[in-house]
């Protein structure tokens, strides 16, 4: 076993055991970072920087700014992808990317599980808060849209949404990232597949993340890579050691390796697949496990996969140059 993926294990290792699910729903300030004590699990330690793989974090809810550039400097992220969380905003993430230019990558959300958006999705027409994300995407500070959680089973702290998938405000928010030539960042369960068809097909010409792949099993993967061009699979929470909600939500076969299998199919479509960590600052031990993990998973990527995986990818979609 090669010596960076035998650090990575180790740490994976250590770390399997307290994996666990972010809650999402807003208070609206940004808050300093959680302090550990002595009951908390150690955090995992990042191999040498000189073995880390630099990549792009495709998916972060951003409740701490302190929290997240340490992470991001200890564990090899050049860039991340940020949207609101538990306890920031659409401003705030904003802000932040402004302190910050060319390293953190704004998107903009109105997603139903914000108690002040969810009365407006559950109208038959979200006009005024699409109005709001127009007019967000219109100051040209947002690089995308998301995380939109459309249609996603509840877990701690988050409460289900059950909403239709290719119904007037999803069309909305797809016709608003055409008109402002942005990629769109949707969570929609596995359950929900033939709705998202209908969508990918309807706006064929805009590009859709898939977060979390919908945890959709291989061949259900590689059958909508396959059907829909427009689509590009999104890793956060797949390649933890252990999902709370489900052990096979995981593309890893013992908690550290992946799957031979999963492996192949993005090395078939490398340009089709993105990491994350899905971090959202609740625990630093957590989320370090969660950038460990990605660490672990791009070692084990061929070298002809493993730039597009890490970086190439997302910055396509959102058009930075590397």
């Amino acid at each position: 076993m090669p010596r960076t993926l035998l650090a990575a294990c180790l740490v994976l290792a250590c770390a399997s055991a307290w994996a666990q699910t972010e809650p999402s729903e807003p208070p609206r300030r940004m808050r300093q970072p959680v302090q550990r004590d002595a009951a908390q699990p150690i955090a995992p330690v990042p191999p040498a920087a000189s073995t880390l793989v630099p990549f792009v974090d495709a998916h972060v809810h951003l409740n701490s700014l302190p929290m997240q550039l340490e992470l991001m400097q200890r564990w090899g992220a050049s860039h991340a992808v940020v949207f609101w969380g538990g306890r920031s905003s659409n401003e705030s993430v904003a802000e932040a990317a402004r302190q910050h230019p060319g390293v953190l990558i704004p998107f903009a959300s109105i997603s139903p599980e914000r108690t002040a958006y969810r009365p407006q999705w559950e109208q038959p027409h979200g006009d005024e808060l699409l109005k709001q994300l127009d007019a967000m995407l219109a100051t040209g500070l947002y690089k995308g849209i998301g995380e939109i959680s459309v249609a996603h089973f509840p877990s701690g702290g988050f409460a289900e949404t059950d909403f239709a998938v290719n119904g007037p405000m999803m069309t909305g928010i797809l016709t608003l990232a055409r008109k402002h030539k942005v990629p769109v960042m949707v969570h929609v369960e596995s359950t929900r597949m033939a709705e998202l068809s209908q969508l990918l097909q309807r706006f064929a010409d805009v590009p859709v993340i898939w977060a979390h792949g919908g945890y959709t099993p291989l061949f259900l993967a590689r059958r909508m890579l396959e059907q829909h061009p427009n689509l590009y699979y999104e890793l956060s929470a797949r390649t933890w050691p252990h999902h709370p909600r489900s052990p096979d939500y995981t593309i890893l076969r013992d908690g550290t390796r992946a799957w031979p299998e999963w492996l192949q199919l993005i090395e078939d479509m490398p340009d089709r697949f993105l990491v994350g960590t899905d971090a959202s600052h609740r625990s630093a031990s957590s989320d370090a496990m969660k950038y460990a993990s990605v660490q672990s998973f791009l070692a084990q990527l061929p070298p002809s996969a493993r730039e597009q995986v890490a970086r190439g990818t997302l910055f396509k979609l959102v058009g930075i140059s590397p």
